[in-house]
Order: C-alpha cells, then structure tokens, then sequence
C-alpha cells in the first residue's frame, strides 16, 4: 500500500524496467554477499552499498543502471551515491524481486 501511495505522488517518471534491461542495462545489486547468494537476478553484478564508493571503477559512466537491494532503502542510497559521482542514467528499482 505504501509503495502504490509514494508511485502516485512521485515526481519521477514511470520507468520500465523490463525495456531496460531487454536494452542491456546494469543491474547494481548492493545487497551483502550474502544475501545476494541466497538468491539475485541472473546477469546482476554484486556489490554491497558499503563497497560501492571503492568500486565506482567497476562500472561504466555510459551504462544504465538500476540499482536493487532487499527493500529499496540500500538501493536508494546507491543510486544517490552514483549520481552525485557523476552517473546519470540511474534507476532505483527498490526490491530485488521487483525485477524477476
């Protein structure tokens, strides 16, 4: 109910998700190690939120990006890490299981 209130009050555009990543997007999932081998999305790349800054290097500036986490909170915060390092097609898909 929560998430369906912030949607309709959102400034953000829909995104779809699902054109994203048919057109080879990123996905960040920056859950711990741990959780991400208990279960991710096939093709998305590990790095837990409190790596993220070491690890800018491993992705690229040029890509889309989603970012995903267990609840949307990390992944949050991963996106805003990312644009303010100068990534700017970033998108927060909030819960891993969103994008299954």
């Amino acid at each position: 109910m929560l998430s369906a209130i912030k949607k309709l009050f959102s400034s953000e555009p829909k995104v779809d998700f699902g054109e994203l990543i048919a057109n080879k997007a990123v996905i960040l999932d920056v859950r711990t190690k741990e959780e991400y081998q208990g279960g991710h999305i096939k093709g998305s790349i590990n790095i837990p939120l409190q790596s993220l800054n070491a690890q800018l290097s491993k992705l690229k500036k040029d890509k889309v990006i989603i970012t995903c986490c267990a609840s949307g909170g990390r992944s949050s915060v991963a996106k805003r890490i990312l644009k303010s390092n100068g990534f700017e097609n970033v998108h927060n898909a909030g819960s891993w299981t969103n994008l299954r």
